[in-house]
């Protein structure tokens, strides 16, 4: 009997030993797998923090001084394109004429400071003389000791209205230029594009393979509609004229190959509406530029030098 109480308590003993490791096993992994959590949840906090760009560091400036920053640079930019248009630097520049209040004209504009020649195929140049304070347009060369190239926008108000405004690339009609009614309504008369001098949808042709421009044919809704040029080889303009509708309209006039000198004047029908007829030469000049015919009045080309 004595032997089977001790029997039992060694089991009970020994079994309770048991429970004790099993249990400092258990204890053992979930030690091991919360560690690993904690590892996991560390690394994934970590990472979300590095992507948290709006937290402020010792490194990193605040969001309100980086706003700062950009609003910084958003007004030096601002006044820098002012004294640049299209990579040149230009200068400002107005002129007042025609008396005050609600008759005074004020044109403002940009002009080159340096001086940079026009596109020798334009057919008109504008440009500003600074002692007359005056703007100027030509179909031939600009004096460069004289004048200043026009470049950049352009505005001419009567009083307080808008009158004209567009913009001009080293000397010549650029991008869109609108003119308006001098009234209470300001109606819109005009609007016509522009690329570096030629309606921007003209049809441009070349001599051969080279850049010389031969031919510009305007082009508008669909037709044949502005002004058309023709070029000699050496850049010169052999032929102007307008187009109105398709058609040959009013004095079409053909060059001499030499300072856009006049040689014949034709005329045409004075609009695209009226009736069609044969054109008639209605003036000639020599190479000197001095006139030896108009038509009913004068007629010396007998004697004039060729």
């Amino acid at each position: 009997m004595r032997h089977s109480f001790l029997f039992i308590l060694v089991g009970m003993v020994m079994g309770l030993t048991a429970g004790l490791s099993g249990c400092g096993s258990t204890k053992y992994n979930s030690d091991y797998n919360l560690s690993r959590a904690l590892q996991k949840e560390n690394a994934k906090n970590k990472t979300l923090a590095l992507a948290d760009t709006a937290k402020p560091s010792l490194e990193n400036k605040l969001p309100e001084e980086e706003t700062d920053d950009v609003e910084e640079k958003k007004k030096k930019k601002k006044k820098q394109s002012k004294r640049f248009f299209m990579g040149h630097k230009v200068s400002r520049g107005f002129i007042k004429s025609g008396g005050s209040g609600n008759r005074q004209v004020l044109e403002t504009f940009s002009f080159l400071p340096v001086y940079e020649e026009p596109n020798p195929y334009a057919p008109e140049k504008y440009f500003y003389d600074t002692k007359k304070r005056k703007i100027y347009r030509t179909g031939g060369q600009v004096d460069p000791e004289k004048f200043k190239i026009l470049h950049g926008p352009y505005k001419k108000k009567i009083g307080d209205q808008v009158v004209e405004e567009g913009y001009f690339y080293v000397g010549t009609k650029h991008l869109r230029w609108e003119r308006y009614r001098n009234n209470e309504d300001n109606v819109l008369l005009d609007k016509r594009h522009y690329e570096k001098g030629f309606l921007r949808d003209a049809v441009v042709t070349y001599y051969g393979d080279t850049k010389k421009i031969k031919e510009v044919i305007p082009y508008a809704y669909g037709e044949v509609q502005g002004m058309y040029y023709r070029f000699y080889e050496n850049g010169q303009v052999e032929w102007s004229g307008m187009y109105e509708k398709g058609r040959k309209v009013g004095v079409w006039i053909k060059h001499y190959d030499f300072r856009n000198r006049r040689h014949y004047e034709y005329q045409y029908p004075k609009t695209g509406f009226d009736s069609p007829f044969e054109p008639f030469l209605i003036k000639e000049y020599d190479r000197h530029g001095s006139l030896v015919y108009e038509k009913g009045k004068l007629d010396k080309r007998s004697s004039a030098q060729r």
